[in-house]
């Protein structure tokens, strides 16, 4: 969840970090520091809170001539966001950042008191260097292989000796870390964004692997120390991308990229009007031959989970499960060799779900991935993986990224009735034509970006909201719901509004806020007269509905209405004004819609 930088060339150091750090701070931002190689030595640098405290700081000093240093920007794990705690952390003769958990620190801990070591801050990272520094015979290398065969845990981290002031060294196990190529100059990062302004050239570490950083060149060891070749890869994203282009905030760019990103990732996968998943091993025959599906996911990929699960199920009569990913591994979960499990993930990093994928092939499942980055982990881990085309995604909140994931969740539910004969060739076809249409109602959705803002003005003050739904509308709900949450802090909560009567109507008082969905033929009389328990109550309604359906007066106090679309494909559609109705929420309260308190946007530890 922390950023992770490095700079060997012939550039100043700390303006090169911190601005590749900019681009990371989306990973944390309760602390961020540099180290450089100065004259002197190495020399650290570091502040608590975001990271232009860090860049005021640097900009007062004349005296720094590095042009070799790591940098970090923090999301805390072990000890509160203070000075003491933030990195990077240093021993005597070696100086590193972390991104990642040391479980058994505590033993390393006892072990290093005893032999003479002392501790200043909480974190279990001050800890790793130290025992680094009480490995050290002068050979870095040796001296890493030996120090991680004592450490349990995961960890991204880059590495510089006192000895070896031209040098960063890498490694990393289930936090990802990739390296940059340049001309007189060589680079370190978490992740690509960081990257962009400087070189599309990578390539990415493998559990294990260890980088030699150099600004003439990069020496990759594998888990034993012996020298290998790396894959070289070229970015796809550009520096724009990863810019805000004129919008006030990544979360609203985002908002809007929605439109090309889903045209870009649903016509990919059609040919002559029928959907094509383009995987070898998803013939006709295996998709018959489906007796289960699990979908496995956190946060807002599952959330696309259930409404995927809805769709798979409607289309296709297969029974589907869905999964957090963070119990998922912890109940034991029966698989059997003739199922699929589906991994969703934006950045193909999060840290529980790579667990997830993993435990599914050891019980011989068969997976599937969706995600968005390119030789992600979770994309070289899973036997099958299907991308997802959005760009970079910067903003905390998903928005972009959650609604390609419906693309191609949807997708795969027309290619899998389609072979199992449970809709004919000339219904996928009209669904198929029906999907395509949506990049331009979703541009129309955008227009009504002011009413979205005007009623999001009316419900500014709230200190409590409820979402309810039925069926694709309750999945939508919890999406909503959690956008609210996470950027707005306001509290939200989301429930199936058939549920009211069991227990929760008891919390709607007078003038209570409700967000309402009814976009659904076959359950919406049931959902407005779910509506009417809460207004009757003394609730504010805001009813979500589509054009062309009839609406009693007393049943909503604002009504926004959604173009006529296949109630199939509405999530797609209703889930755009309900991250709007959240972002001009989080705006108007005067809150940091970008960087969430609290919150990273890929969660690369348990």
């Amino acid at each position: 969840m922390c950023g992770i930088v490095g700079y060997v060339g012939e550039k100043e150091a700390q303006k090169v970090l911190i601005d590749c750090l900019s681009k990371l701070e989306y990973r944390g931002y309760d602390s961020a520091g540099v180290a450089l190689f100065e004259k002197d030595g190495i020399e650290v640098i570091k502040a608590t809170g975001r990271l232009q405290v860090l860049a005021d700081e640097i900009a007062k000093r004349t005296d720094l001539t590095a042009t070799c240093g790591i940098g970090h920007t923090r999301w805390a794990t072990h000890g509160a966001p203070s000075d003491v705690n933030s990195h990077p952390h240093s021993s005597e003769r070696i100086t590193l950042v972390h991104n990642g958990i040391i479980e058994n620190y505590l033993k390393l801990k006892a072990l290093l008191t005893e032999a003479g070591y002392s501790f200043q801050s909480e974190t279990d990272t001050e800890v790793l260097v130290k025992l680094l520094d009480y490995n050290y015979d002068g050979d870095p290398l040796c001296t890493i292989l030996k120090t991680l065969s004592q450490v349990r845990g995961s960890y991204g981290l880059a590495i510089m000796f006192q000895d070896y002031p031209d040098r960063i060294y890498s490694v990393r196990k289930e936090s990802p870390l990739i390296v940059g190529y340049g001309e007189g100059e060589n680079f370190l990062a978490s992740d690509i964004p960081a990257l962009l302004k400087y070189t599309r050239d990578y390539s990415i570490l493998e559990e294990g692997e260890i980088a030699e950083i150099t600004k003439e060149k990069i020496q990759f060891y594998n888990e034993f120390g012996n020298p290998i070749k790396k894959e070289r890869l070229v970015a796809d994203w550009d520096v724009e991308a990863a810019e805000k282009c004129g919008y006030a905030h990544f979360m609203l760019k985002e908002i809007h990229e929605q439109p090309k990103a889903m045209l870009q990732t649903i016509s990919s996968r059609i040919e002559d009007g029928l959907p094509k998943l383009r995987l070898e091993s998803m013939t006709t025959d295996y998709l018959r031959s489906l007796r289960r599906i699990h979908i496995v996911a956190c946060g807002t990929a599952m959330h696309a989970g259930m409404v995927g699960k809805t769709a798979i199920e409607k289309l296709c009569r297969v029974p589907v499960e869905v999964d957090i990913a963070s119990e998922f591994r912890y109940r034991d979960p029966i698989i059997e060799k003739d199922e699929l499990v589906i991994i969703i993930s934006q950045s193909g990093e999060t840290l529980d779900t790579l667990a997830a994928l993993k435990l599914a092939k050891e019980k011989g499942a068969h997976t599937l991935a969706i995600v968005n980055v390119v030789g992600s982990s979770i994309a070289r881990a899973a036997d099958d993986v299907i991308y997802t085309y959005a760009g970079p995604e910067i903003a905390v909140a998903s928005t972009k990224a959650y609604s390609v994931q419906l693309a191609v969740l949807y997708v795969f539910a027309l290619r899998l009735a389609l072979a199992r004969g449970t809709k004919s060739e000339e219904e996928i076809r009209a669904d198929v034509a029906e999907l395509l249409r949506l990049p331009d109602l979703l541009e129309k959705v955008l227009e009504s970006s002011d009413r979205i803002k005007y009623l999001a003005s009316l419900f500014m003050n709230c200190d409590d909201l409820f979402y309810l739904g039925r069926g694709f509308d309750y999945a939508l709900s919890l999406e909503g719901s959690l956008k609210l949450k996470e950027i707005s802090y306001i509290h939200s909560e989301a429930y199936a509004a058939g549920e009211l009567k069991h227990g929760t109507i008891s919390l709607i008082v007078d003038g209570t806020p409700v967000i309402a969905l009814a976009t659904q033929d076959d359950v919406f009389e049931k959902t407005i007269s779910n509506i009417k328990e809460v207004k009757s109550r003394g609730a504010r309604v805001i009813l979500f509905t589509k054009e062309g359906v009839s609406v009693p007066q007393d049943v909503a106090d604002y009504i926004v209405t959604l173009p006529k679309y296949a109630e199939l494909f509405m999530p797609m559609l209703t889930a755009v004004p309900l991250q709007l109705f959240a972002y001009y929420m989080a705006v108007l309260r005067g809150c940091d819609v970008d960087k969430p308190r609290n919150l990273a946007k890929s969660v690369t530890v348990e």
